[in-house]
C-alpha cells in the first residue's frame, strides 16, 4: 500500500562541496531534473544550521542577490523542503554533531510558497516529525504582508525580516517588493501582529551594501524605524557574485555601524561570510542560466556606489 501511495524519495544527491571554512554547500537534483541547494554550516559552538531553499529560483528580484537573478523555476513540495533537513543530518551528523538550527534562508521566497512552507516547518518540529525546537527553526522573508501575518497566527517557528534598507527609496530599487509592501505598511503590521504573541522576537537582517545602506544616518534610522518592535537584528556581509554591482561594507564600518545600533539598546550581532568561497554564503545560490531577472535602474545618487 505504501509503495504504491508513496515515495520515499524526492531528492538525489547531485554534488556537495566543501568550502575552507567548513561550510558544505549540497546541490539535490529533483524529479524534473531541476536543481536545488542547501548549506550545512558548522559553528564552533556545537551548533550547526541547515540552510534550506524553498524554490528553485526566486521571483523577488532582490538587486544584491544571485538567486534573483534566475527569475521563478518552481515551487518545492513539502517533501523537498522536509527532504533537505533529513538528508543534512544523515549526511553530516557523525561529522558535526547534531543539527540544531534551521533556516528557511536559501534559494526562494518563503512566503511566497507559504503553503509548502508553513507545512514542512511544522513537520520540522512535530514530535513525530524531526523534532527541532520551534525556536531554532526560523522563516525568513522580503515582506510579503499578508503571509508574513499568517505564518505569525498559524505557526510557532521563529520569523526573520530581510529588511536591508532604512527608507522607501532605497528599498524599492534594492527589493522591488516593497513597491507593494512598503517599509511603513510592513513594520506597522509587525508592531501589530507582535503584540499577540508572548516572548517572541523578530529577527531582522541588514545586508550591508557599500555606499547604499551602511552610513551613520541609515543606522540612526533604523534605530527610530524599528523602536516598539521585539527584534534582534544581524547585520550580515555582502557576498559578492559575478554580475553584481554591489561591493561589502568595509568590516571596521559594519562594526561602527553595529556599535551605534548597540548603543540605542538594540540586539545586534555581526554576521561576516561563511562558505563564500564556494559560492554558498547568502545571497550566492543558484545558477541563473542565459535567461535573467532583469536588473533595476540605479537611482541618480547611488551611481558612483556602484
Amino acid at each position: 500500500m505504501l509503495s504504491k501511495n508513496a515515495s520515499f524519495k524526492s531528492l538525489i544527491i547531485k554534488d556537495i562541496h566543501e568550502a575552507s571554512d567548513g561550510t558544505r554547500k549540497i546541490l539535490f537534483t529533483l524529479e524534473d531534473e531541476m536543481v536545488v541547494e542547501t548549506v550545512v554550516i558548522p559553528f564552533s559552538q556545537g551548533r550547526t544550521t541547515v540552510c534550506v531553499s524553498s524554490q528553485v529560483g526566486c521571483a523577488m528580484n532582490c538587486q544584491f542577490c544571485y538567486t534573483g537573478r534566475m527569475g521563478l523555476r518552481r515551487h518545492l513540495s513539502t517533501a523537498e523542503i522536509v527532504e533537505q533537513a533529513v538528508f543534512a543530518r544523515r549526511l553530516f551528523t557523525s561529522e558535526f554533531g547534531s543539527i540544531t538550527n534551521v533556516v528557511f534562508m536559501g534559494m526562494g521566497e518563503p512566503f511566497h510558497n507559504i503553503e509548502n512552507v508553513i507545512k514542512a516547518a511544522s513537520i520540522m518540529v512535530d514530535e513525530k516529525g524531526l523534532q527541532f525546537s520551534p525556536r531554532k527553526v526560523t522563516v525568513s522573508t522580503s515582506g510579503l504582508v499578508p503571509q508574513l501575518k499568517r505564518f505569525l497566527r498559524e505557526s510557532n517557528c521563529a520569523l526573520a525580516v530581510s529588511l536591508n534598507a532604512t527608507t522607501d527609496e532605497v528599498r524599492n530599487w534594492i527589493m522591488p517588493i516593497n513597491r507593494k509592501y512598503n517599509l511603513g505598511l510592513l513594520l506597522e503590521t509587525l508592531r501589530e501582529e507582535l503584540r499577540f504573541k508572548h516572548r517572541y522576537k523578530v529577527l531582522f537582517e541588514y545586508v550591508m551594501l557599500a555606499g547604499i545602506n551602511d552610513s551613520f544616518e541609515d543606522a540612526r534610522r533604523l534605530i527610530e524605524i524599528v523602536r516598539g518592535i521585539p527584534c534582534k537584528i544581524n547585520l550580515i556581509s555582502f557576498n559578492p557574485h559575478s554580475g553584481s554591482l554591489f561591493k561589502p561594507t568595509p568590516e571596521e564600518k559594519m562594526i561602527e555601524f553595529r556599535n551605534i545600533l548597540a548603543e540605542a539598546g538594540l540586539v545586534v550581532f555581526l554576521r561576516l561570510s561563511r562558505g563564500d568561497d564556494k559560492m554558498a554564503a547568502c545571497g550566492q545560490l543558484g545558477e541563473p542560466g542565459d535567461i535573467q531577472a532583469p536588473m533595476l535602474r540605479v537611482p541618480e545618487q547611488f551611481r558612483m556606489a556602484v
